[in-house]
């Protein structure tokens, strides 16, 4: 059986280029790769774009990785376009159907679950949003402090100056029904997450009967400890042959 495509899809503060040496390592190993754009709008519209760009762009079985807010993103992408056969969470939001990012973030003892957002992130309106939405970017100081703190500060600098925003309507819309329920699902859990904090993620990867892994990493283990992410998908990838 020919190896399935990998298709990596980031989340929020971040663009594609956030899974180069997991891209490196995979293509090394012989893996097709993709890395298509996230919208960072809703996970039901995000999700149907990264469904479209699946079944267009990928022929035969295909295990798909979401980092993040991209966890909700393939949750909802995992069933409507090609032949994905698995999925992959790294330091990922795994929603149930009607949770929402936000919801799930509550209580958490999450750096961005606090009185005020505006003290860790930048809220900035955009051409044509709706009543009551905006961008999100992360403040500087929250980038180096919670979400790639392990990271060396020239790569936190970049990340500040270059992270792509998520909307508020994104982290509040609440999620269809998971494509966990359905498919077998591996999960890297960071065990020094800020972001998302590793008990929370242990909770949902728990409750998707995924096979967990956990690495004292940062939000972003895939640049801080990409070998780990790797094993994970070579491991989704192997169940398939």
């Amino acid at each position: 059986m020919a190896l399935p495509t990998i298709v990596l899809v980031h989340g929020a503060w971040a663009d594609a280029s956030s899974w180069n040496p997991v891209i490196t390592d995979l293509r090394d190993r012989g893996f097709t790769v993709l890395a298509p754009p996230n919208l960072l709008r809703g996970a039901a519209g995000d999700g149907a774009y990264v469904a479209s760009f699946v079944a267009q762009r990928t022929e035969g079985p295909v295990v798909l990785v979401g980092h993040s807010y991209g966890g909700a993103v393939i949750s909802a992408a995992g069933l409507n376009g090609g032949d994905v056969r698995a999925l992959v969470y790294i330091d990922a939001f795994l929603p149930d159907e009607g949770e929402t990012v936000f919801g799930l973030l509550g209580g958490s003892g999450s750096a961005l679950d606090v009185p005020d957002p505006t003290t860790v992130l930048d809220i900035v309106g955009f051409p044509g949003a709706e009543e009551g939405n905006a961008d999100a970017y992360l403040k500087p100081s929250t980038v180096h402090q919670f979400f790639a703190q392990d990271l060396e500060e020239e790569a936190r600098d970049q990340i500040a100056a270059g992270q792509r925003p998520i909307s508020l309507a994104a982290n509040t819309a609440p999620a269809g029904a998971p494509a966990w329920r359905s498919l077998p699902v591996w999960a890297v859990v960071g065990t020094e997450d800020r972001v998302i904090p590793p008990a929370l993620q242990r909770r949902m990867a728990e409750r998707a009967d995924a096979t967990i892994v956990e690495t004292p990493s940062s939000h972003v283990s895939m640049l801080s400890a990409p070998d780990v992410a790797v094993g994970m998908i070579v491991a989704a990838a192997e169940s398939l042959t």
